[in-house]
């Protein structure tokens, strides 16, 4: 691997310039000058973070890439699209803010990840149990609107049946199902990338940038 990439996938170099321009276009705002040497180490500190960042989502699109080419999928567009879609802070949340700018700004995973979905099996007694453990998320408009409480006992006309909801939790399984696959995935194919110095996971120990606090 030559001083121009910032990584290697499967053989394929990933440039340190596809890097820089997701990151210059997709980089959190910073503040502005740094008013002291202690600022402008930590803002330097900052920056070699988001630059590890951007590397990671660069290389989830490419390795994503792979892994539609070897399921037959329908190749993504061949230009890398450097402009984040808006990201739900609640997809940050549940996937972590790599998988979640991932998804935005890859094609290439978003097919991955809806085929993945289309893999997933729920079983019937799986939706059923949700549905007997969450009641409180099944109530009627009318009993929401009277302040009926889930926990107690409720009549059966303040619950949507059963037959009315089903699919939908049935989706909401499986999209959580393919959320893990991908996560699952995602760990195995990302394990032979080499790195260039600089360009590492933020998480990972070994680099010098890395803090864990509680």
């Amino acid at each position: 691997m030559t001083e121009d990439y910032a990584a290697l996938v499967r053989d394929h170099p990933i440039p340190k310039q596809h890097v820089a321009t997701f990151l210059s276009t997709n980089a959190p705002r910073g503040a502005g000058n740094c008013a002291t040497s202690h600022d402008a180490a930590a803002h330097a500190r900052r920056h070699r973070q988001q630059r590890r960042w951007a590397t990671q989502v660069v290389i989830t699109d490419e390795l994503a890439r792979q892994a539609c080419a070897e399921r037959d999928l329908p190749p993504p567009d061949d230009v890398l699209p450097m402009r984040l879609l808006t990201i739900p802070e609640t997809d940050v949340a549940d996937l972590g803010s790599i998988i979640a700018a991932a998804l935005a700004h890859s094609p290439a995973a978003r097919a991955l990840l809806t085929d993945l979905e289309r893999e997933q099996h729920v079983p019937e007694t799986a939706v059923r149990d949700y549905y007997d453990r969450n009641q409180d998320r099944f109530l009627t408009p009318d009993a929401l609107r009277r302040g009926v409480d889930p926990f107690n006992t409720v009549e059966p006309s303040d619950i949507h049946p059963y037959e009315h909801v089903r699919e939908g939790i049935a989706q909401q399984l499986r999209r959580a199902a393919a959320r893990r696959a991908f996560f699952d995935w995602l760990d195995r194919a990302r394990a032979d990338v080499e790195y260039a110095e600089g360009h590492e996971h933020p998480g990972d120990p070994s680099q010098p940038d890395h803090e864990h606090r509680h």
